[in-house]
Order: structure tokens, then sequence, then C-alpha cells
């Protein structure tokens, strides 16, 4: 049965809805940045760029690094934009948006996020560079979909009770990166992340302009958790929403930090613009040499 136009909604050039791209514009290697202005960043390392197209928050360049064609892509901050995007980026390749009807064969993307964080550790430094490997969702993303079979009780169960969790939050969801891209992407230069993925930047991570706290001591209380000795290393805004998201969908996924700021510390980077920098230079040169 076909979808309903109102569900799977196009333009009227045929392109998908929000990101405003059609299939031929999309690499199987996509990299997400959550500021627009980081696509250019990172595609002025490329070879040769196809096309660009823009639409809200959205940007989308398409292009060749070291002969490996590359899409990547702004979301935006937060995982409400994050269902946006994935659920698109899905469509795409998995959906033929002529007949609306899902294709019999399904495309799986390897998709990398490459974003800023703030360490919750004290021993993290400044500009290191950390690799998801768990993520630990505050939003409510993931419970709007049948998405028990990929989460992990075992763990939020614990963190619930250890965080004396409010009832008026939404139940916190853990899920995993994609192990061999990730493991692929990790190095010597990496260190393994536990990352929790919040619904704010202010008040949701602790930080205090004028509005008191509900919870004064939650940054203290996470950074004290642990599960099989494991801690929690750092904050951001969307790699559990992509983690899930993506093994939900069929895709591969893994989130790469760089640490611009240490809250435990109060420490922010000096130079963030380069640390950044380094990790995308480090990024698609593993990318390059990433075979599924």
């Amino acid at each position: 049965m076909a979808i309903a136009e109102s569900e799977l909604i196009l333009n009227k050039d045929g392109s998908i809805y929000h990101l405003n791209i059609k299939p031929e514009h999309l690499a199987e290697t996509i990299i997400t940045v959550g500021d627009p202005d980081r696509v250019n960043i990172v595609t002025q390392y490329f070879d040769t760029i196809e096309c660009k197209i823009t639409k809200r928050e959205f940007h989308t360049q398409t292009g060749t690094y070291k002969g490996k064609r590359i899409t990547v892509i702004s979301t935006g901050i937060g995982t409400d934009n994050i269902d946006i995007v994935f659920n698109e980026l899905d469509a795409l390749v998995n959906i033929d948006l002529e007949t609306r009807k899902p294709k019999t064969h399904h495309t799986s993307l390897n998709i990398i996020r490459i974003g800023t964080s703030g360490a919750i550790q004290p021993e993290i430094p400044i500009d290191s560079f950390i690799v998801s490997e768990l993520a630990i969702g505050f939003d409510s993303l993931l419970h709007f979909y049948d998405s028990k079979d990929i989460q992990f009780p075992q763990i939020s169960e614990p963190l619930m009770k250890h965080l004396n969790w409010s009832e008026n939050k939404s139940t916190p969801y853990v899920v995993s990166f994609d192990k061999k891209l990730g493991r692929h992407l990790q190095s010597d230069e990496t260190s393994k992340g536990f990352t929790i993925t919040n619904v704010g930047f202010y008040g949701p991570q602790g930080r205090v302009l004028r509005l008191p706290l509900f919870d004064t001591n939650l940054n203290e209380k996470i950074g004290s958790f642990s599960y099989a000795d494991k801690k929690i290393t750092n904050l951001e805004m969307e790699t559990a929403g992509i983690y899930g998201m993506a093994k939900l969908l069929g895709h591969r996924a893994v989130s790469m930090n760089a640490m611009i700021a240490n809250r435990a510390t109060g420490k922010f980077s000096t130079n963030p613009e380069g640390a950044v920098t380094k990790l995308i230079k480090y990024t698609l040169d593993k990318i390059v040499s990433y075979s599924d």
C-alpha cells in the first residue's frame, strides 16, 4: 500500500519535505553536524563537491574526499530534529518516492556525527576526543516508537534509581553505537564514551543563569554513576536519538565528540574551533579506510 501524501511529504520538485534533497543527492556515507556553518568546514577538505542544498537549518553538501563519496548534513540541535533527519534520510534510500512504497531491497547507511560535547569527569582532558559506545537519552523520542528491543533497561533502571529520577521527567533510554563502524573509528587518539543526550543546554545540563534548578546535584550524581565499571563521560544533545533511530531503521551510526568543556572542572577550550577541525580531519581519514 502506498504511503499517504500527508505522511510522506514531498516538495513540488520531488525532493523530501524538510531536507529538500532527492535520492541522487545522497551518498551512503553521511556525516551529520549540528551547526549549519560546520558543513562548509567539513567539505573544505573535499576534492569535489557535486551539490549544495539548503532549507531551514538543514544544509546538505555531497562530494568526494580521497575518492570516497560522502554527504555532510546539518541537523540543528536536539533529538526532535534527529527524528526528522533520520526518517527522511531513510525514506530517500528505502522508499520509492514515485510509488510511495517501501523498496524490497534495504539500504543501510553509515552515519557519523561530528560534534562538540562537555565532559562530566574531571580527568577527561579538554580538546580530547570521545567515541560514544553507549548513549543515554533523557529525551522521549524513542518512546514514540516500538523500540524496546534496542534498549538496555539493565542500565537505565539503576541509573534512574541512582538519580532519584522524577516521575515528571521522561524515562531515560540507553542505546549503543554500531560496533563494527565504531571500533574502526576508535584509536589511541580517542577514548570510549558513555554519553548522556539531554533535552536542553542550560537547566537540563545543570547550568544556572537566572532560573533555579529542580535538582542542583544532578551533574554530581551523573558523574558518580557507573555500570560494569563504565562511568558516564560526557553530555550533549543528539547522540542517543541518532543511535536509536539508526538501529530502528537498520543503519549504522557512531558519534564522535570533541570535548570543548569540562563541566566538573569548569574549564572551557581556548581553541574549540581547532579541536573540531582536528576531529573532522581524523574522522574523514578514518571513513576513507572503512569497508562494510
